[in-house]
């Protein structure tokens, strides 16, 4: 087999262990890693056509995999202003102002990681953002992705002029007069706005994504389960690699509705192991509840609001046999529950499920996603279950706080909300824990998903004390929950995970040793070369 890549004088970090190996060299061909050994041996290994790179000394470690985003919704949702920096109504308006300057006439306002806490103790609302927005077409996507705020004129193209019941668990907040205050709580009802809203063009959408896939090989990234297999994904995913511009792989899980029907089913299962070479469908996504901060969570007691009593699926029971039919076409499943009630019925559906097909066993691998505060008896089942944690620690970090005077905390109360994020607990009761950004919900850089789930600090202030020290990971959990863990949870821990032979040539070059880095500074060490299947997706120019 012929060579594709040498790499020389490296430091290779096996994850699984921690340790370093006692070689300096790795090569690569057909997309695999052939052979270990020193640079003399390795080198001789190099023909004509072979990529040679001498790391001089850097770490060469598994490649970093993002365990939960969504790069092609993603790509279309931050093509507007981004308010992911703005702490406050001022910071805001400020924001949107500037960018309603460059609008032409006509033209809508959109913006995106807008954070409820800018509000203070003001309601959510277009009301608080003042005149800026006056006359214009506004849609505003609050960080969470579950929810959008709409300008009055946004509102009446759209024809919102009170509230309106849905199927799914959705809302168009109204005032007590019945006027809609521009708050839309989940997708139901936040596409009565996207419906009259202009979309980009899906070769605006390709660009935009094969732009944030190029910064997410920059930041380390080789590959990411891919949550956003809705409308034209699949399609968009097909057209990048064709173009070259699919710089990471990507394990794709379509989303499954309550209200799909049999044949929108069976569609799902025919669908899995389909894709190209960087890209396959493997999985299906359901969510189970909302958010917190929308009051849209399933919780097992009512929020301080009174709110997050019910469950996405207007009927829980058609969940759990949706699951059970997924299970036994051997279909691995990724169940979006944050709160406490949402997270117990979807354990309750894998056990079903699996008591059901005893021969089946663990060996589909079942995941839940983001899992933000459950009790004791709850984190206890993962493991015995084989249900995969799958987690994202910058959501508590960025927007929670310490003190739990941030809109997260202050709907829970401050017995649940000193139960966020239970990373270490659910690592220490034996779950498979895998770390993702949630992309666009918090950043991708996968160096500060491992730095937060290490620190607890917000990424914007590391002077804050940690929400929930005690939840942090240890440096080398950390790493394994972006490598080894996420290729367990895809049933890939035979061929990804590790910088070994016959293992993926799927890997992340870092300037120094990223469990001896401190927490506070691991989101700044440099990424000096990444590469999938055995090509640079991205090299520093001092390689």
């Amino acid at each position: 087999m012929p060579t594709d890549l040498v790499l020389l004088s490296g430091r290779l970090l096996d994850p699984a262990t921690g340790a370093f190996l006692p070689h300096t060299a790795l090569a690569a061909g057909g997309g695999r890693i052939t052979h270990l050994g020193d640079d003399r041996e390795i080198r001789a290994l190099a023909g004509p056509d072979t990529t040679v790179i001498d790391v001089k000394g850097a770490v060469v470690t598994a490649g970093l995999v993002d365990g939960h985003l969504h790069p092609v919704s993603g790509a279309e949702r931050t093509m507007g202003v981004d308010l992911s920096g703005c702490a406050d109504l001022p910071a805001v308006r400020e924001a949107l102002a500037r960018e309603a300057r460059t609008l032409a006439p006509g033209g809508w306002l959109r913006g995106w990681g807008l954070d409820p806490n800018a509000f203070g103790d003001q309601p959510v609302g277009a009301a608080a953002l003042g005149a800026v927005l006056d006359g214009l077409p506004a849609a505003l996507d609050l960080f969470d992705g579950h929810s959008l705020l709409a300008s009055r004129r946004a509102l009446e193209l759209a024809g919102i002029d009170g509230p309106r019941g849905f199927d799914q668990a959705a809302e168009i907040v109204c005032d007590a007069a019945g006027r809609p205050t521009g708050l839309l709580l989940e997708d139901a009802a936040c596409e009565l706005i996207e419906a009259v809203a202009p979309r980009p063009t899906a070769d605006q959408v390709r660009e935009r994504a094969a732009t944030v896939l190029r910064a997410m090989a920059a930041a380390g990234l080789t590959g990411g389960h891919a949550m956003d297999a809705n409308g034209d994904s699949l399609a968009t995913y097909a057209a990048l690699e064709a173009d070259g511009a699919l710089a990471l792989r990507l394990r794709v899980a379509p989303w499954l509705q309550p209200d799909a029907d049999a044949d929108a089913l069976a569609e799902l299962i025919r669908l899995q192991g389909t894709g190209g070479a960087r890209w396959r469908v493997d999985g299906v996504k359901l969510f189970m509840d909302g958010t917190i901060d929308n009051g849209t969570a399933w919780l097992e007691h009512p929020d301080c609001h009174g709110q997050s009593t019910h469950a996405f699926w207007p009927d829980p029971a058609a969940y759990t046999r949706a699951i059970a039919q997924l299970h036994r076409a051997g279909v691995p499943t990724a169940t979006h529950a944050i709160g406490d009630a949402a997270v117990r019925h979807a354990l309750d559906a894998v056990e079903r499920a699996q008591a059901g097909e005893p021969g089946a066993g663990r060996a589909v691998r079942h995941r839940i996603e983001h899992i933000e505060t459950v009790p004791d008896d709850t984190v206890h089942r993962f493991g015995p279950l084989g249900v995969v944690a799958s987690m994202q620690p910058t959501h508590c970090c960025d927007y929670t706080r310490a003190d739990h005077t941030d809109n997260w905390s202050r709907r829970l109360g401050e017995e649940r909300a000193s139960r966020a994020f239970r990373c270490r607990d659910l690592w220490d009761a034996g779950a498979t824990v895998v770390l993702g950004s949630d992309w666009p919900i918090a950043p991708f850089p996968p160096l500060g998903v491992m730095a937060g789930a290490r620190h607890r600090r917000p990424g914007r202030d590391l002077t804050e004390p940690p929400h929930g020290i005690e939840q942090a990971l240890t440096p080398l959990q950390a790493l394994q929950g972006m490598t080894v863990n996420a290729a367990r949870a895809a049933g890939e821990e035979g061929t990804a995970g590790r910088p070994v032979v016959g293992h993926r040539a799927d890997l992340t070059v870092l300037a120094e040793d990223p469990l001896t880095v401190r927490s506070t500074e691991l989101a700044e060490l440099p990424v000096l070369l990444t590469v999938v299947g055995g090509r640079p997706t991205h090299r520093d120019p001092s390689l």
